[in-house]
């Protein structure tokens, strides 16, 4: 189990606030690899995951990192090797979250990787699935229900049949057969639990599309949803005209929370107007990703980092630059 933090975020209105009432921003990063790690009996994580692995992320300035799932692996089901999953991907991960809030670092763990029936969950899909992802957040609220500094993401990024808003929110039938489960299925087994935990709902279009997500809010008796968005250089929605018309009505009536944002030519073109952006708006933002080595670079992932040390690449370098001139002010009184 999570050990006892001292670290608190809720929802009051429109924004977030930590323990002590001030309104705060989730400002950070993802850390990839522990939704594809164990099916590919590899392992946990993707790189290291010790003390020093997450004081180097700190260094940033960062308050959050968002951790993405893999529902075989914490279910411990259809194959997954054992020694990478069910109980012990489930303690490798309550230790990372542990390790994240021993640096003051808020925990965002999501459904990332799925699959129906006996199928392996091997990368996402439209979106989450009735079969197993119900069971899922079961099992992960009952884990981090004592733990108010771990917030859920409900799914990373439905898209398919799941842009379309009913599916989003209700479930439907996808275009393979299976069956979907809506985001207030997902949401009322997390709160069955009595976890009371700030809990994220990504928009459609992977992510990308607000557009309906108020008028299909999902019914929340906590009253701690968020609206998430992810955000790339390749998405419909990337400019700031974009984000004042379809972002903007949302953010003032939820709390909003760019759950990934990345660019994939290495450059700064879109992040850093995005980041102004939601500075002003009072929202956060979560860049994608921190992690190093094959197949990760500043147009592959793309990745922020060049090395675990946190030396960062051009993209990077945005992120850890924009923190810094922040100088870990993520926090103020209401």
């Amino acid at each position: 189990m999570p050990k006892p933090s001292r670290l608190i975020v809720k929802v009051d209105g429109n924004h977030l606030v930590n323990g002590s009432g001030e309104t705060i921003r989730l400002i950070g990063v993802n850390r990839s690899g522990t939704e594809f790690q164990c099916v590919s009996n590899a392992g946990i994580f993707d790189g290291p995951s010790d003390d020093n692995s997450v004081a180097a992320i700190a260094a940033w300035h960062v308050n959050a990192v968002r951790i993405p799932l893999n529902e075989d692996c914490w279910l411990g089901i259809n194959g997954v090797n054992e020694a990478y999953s069910g109980a012990n991907y489930r303690k490798a991960i309550v230790k990372f979250v542990n390790l994240l809030h021993r640096h003051r670092i808020y925990a965002v763990v999501d459904l990332h990787w799925n699959a129906p029936g006996s199928d392996l969950a091997t990368s996402q899909q439209e979106m989450a699935d009735a079969d197993h992802s119900p069971k899922f957040w079961t099992s992960v609220a009952k884990t981090f229900k004592r733990d108010p500094a771990t917030l859920f993401d409900l799914y990373s990024e439905p898209n398919g049949a799941a842009s379309d808003w009913s599916c989003w929110r209700n479930g439907c039938t996808t275009s393979s057969g299976w069956q979907a489960a809506g985001m207030q299925t997902l949401l009322d087994a997390v709160r069955k639990t009595g976890a009371l935990n700030v809990t994220i709902a990504t928009g459609g279009s992977w992510g990308n599309d607000l557009s309906g997500w108020l008028a299909n809010k999902p019914q929340d008796p906590a009253h701690a949803l968020v609206a998430g968005v992810h955000i790339y250089d390749n998405s419909g929605c990337n400019t700031r005209s974009c984000f004042a018309s379809m972002l903007a009505p949302v953010k003032q009536q939820v709390p909003l929370v760019a759950g990934e944002f990345g660019e994939h030519d290495c450059s700064t073109r879109m992040v850093n107007p995005l980041m102004k952006w939601f500075d002003r708006q009072g929202a956060g933002y979560l860049g994608w990703s921190w992690d190093t080595g094959p197949g990760w670079s500043c147009s592959s992932g793309p990745a922020l980092i060049t090395d675990y040390s946190g030396k960062p690449n051009s993209y990077g370098a945005a992120l850890q630059d924009h923190l810094a001139a922040l100088n870990g002010n993520l926090a103020r009184k209401k």
